[in-house]
């Protein structure tokens, strides 16, 4: 059988053999769309299988939530692009699969599995518990969690460590003698969003601080994904957002409100990432280590590959606070 080249892939999908290189490599300049249907072809044509036996390398499939794409796509491409750059470091590749949402409710495998195409799992974005354990119970090579997890998989995950970098972001906020605080996030979305909210409840009983029940917002539809805000009737001095991308679209609303921020209200995130196209609001955030994420998951995939019995446990990533224009003085 004749080697499959980019060239060889490019040709069937009438693209560049720069569109494909930068899709598989996970570099720019490509949308997602096309990504995952180049990165599809690749597979079908058997690349990566040929890739794997002739260079000796292990080969890391990326499961990517379909949910979480509608609305969160470039932080999560952002991640996968860190895994690409770091698996040649470790002599493995990595390839994303996009789990739709009927195949998460239908419980049906990954394509990468039926078609033998990886030899370890990194999940990323929050999926059901329903499907992690199906996964444990039908897949036989290692599957790790990634930015989220449950107490059934908490021994094989890598999570940005959320309550401490909130609870930090919460005293920051309280050295600068704010009292009145609002945290901004679904609670029960994601298991993130929780940790986040539980290091700003911390922070705010270490304090004896007030708390109301309207001080804790929702931010989105937890059918759709979609991001709503609704300001309380009694505005706090600073709000506490879950995320820059939650944090960017509440100083829009406080904007068409007649708020400034930050001479009115003071706001800050978590992530230090807001897409490419967003408007640039200035937020004081605490930066996810994404490098140090992807570093350790890879590490944690391929030492199941090799040692199936070796130790689990998760792992907490702490990153930093980034100081920028969105906080004031009280």
């Amino acid at each position: 059988m004749a080697k499959v080249r980019m060239l060889d892939i490019a040709r069937k999908l009438g693209v560049s053999t720069v569109t494909v290189h930068n899709a598989i490599t996970g570099q720019k300049g490509v949308s997602e769309a096309l990504r995952e249907k180049i990165q599809e072809t690749a597979r079908e044509m058997g690349y990566f299988q040929e890739q794997r036996k002739n260079k000796g390398i292990k080969s890391i499939g990326v499961i990517i939530s379909e949910k979480f794409l509608a609305n969160y796509t470039t932080f999560y491409w952002r991640m996968y692009q860190e895994l690409m750059l770091v698996a040649p470091e470790k002599n493995c590749m990595v390839i994303a699969e996009i789990l739709k949402k009927d195949a998460e409710q239908g419980l049906k495998q990954p394509r990468l599995v039926e078609e033998n195409a990886a030899e370890g799992l990194i999940i990323m974005g929050e999926v059901s518990r329903e499907y992690i354990r199906f996964l444990r119970n039908s897949v036989k090579i290692p599957v790790v969690i990634m930015d989220f997890y449950y107490k059934e998989v908490a021994d094989d995950a890598v999570v940005t460590d959320g309550f401490y970098g909130m609870y930090l972001m919460t005293e920051y906020l309280y050295e600068r003698g704010f009292r009145k605080m609002a945290y901004v996030g679904s609670i029960h979305a994601t298991s993130s969003i929780m940790d986040r909210y539980c290091g700003f409840y911390r922070a705010m009983l270490e304090h004896g601080l007030p708390r109301p029940e309207e001080w804790v917002l929702e931010d989105r539809d937890m059918t759709t994904g979609e991001i709503i805000l609704t300001l309380p009737e009694d505005m706090p001095e600073a709000f506490v957002c879950n995320c820059d991308l939650v944090a960017s679209k509440l100083i829009e609303v406080l904007a068409e409100k007649g708020y400034r921020v930050p001479e009115d209200v003071s706001v800050v995130g978590f992530d230090n990432y807001l897409y490419p196209g967003l408007s640039n609001r200035d937020i004081t955030t605490y930066e996810v280590n994404m490098k140090a994420m992807a570093e350790t998951a890879l590490r944690k995939a391929l030492r199941r590959i090799e040692d199936p019995e070796a130790m689990k446990r998760i792992d907490l990533i702490a990153g930093h606070i980034v100081e920028k224009g969105s906080v004031g003085e009280r």
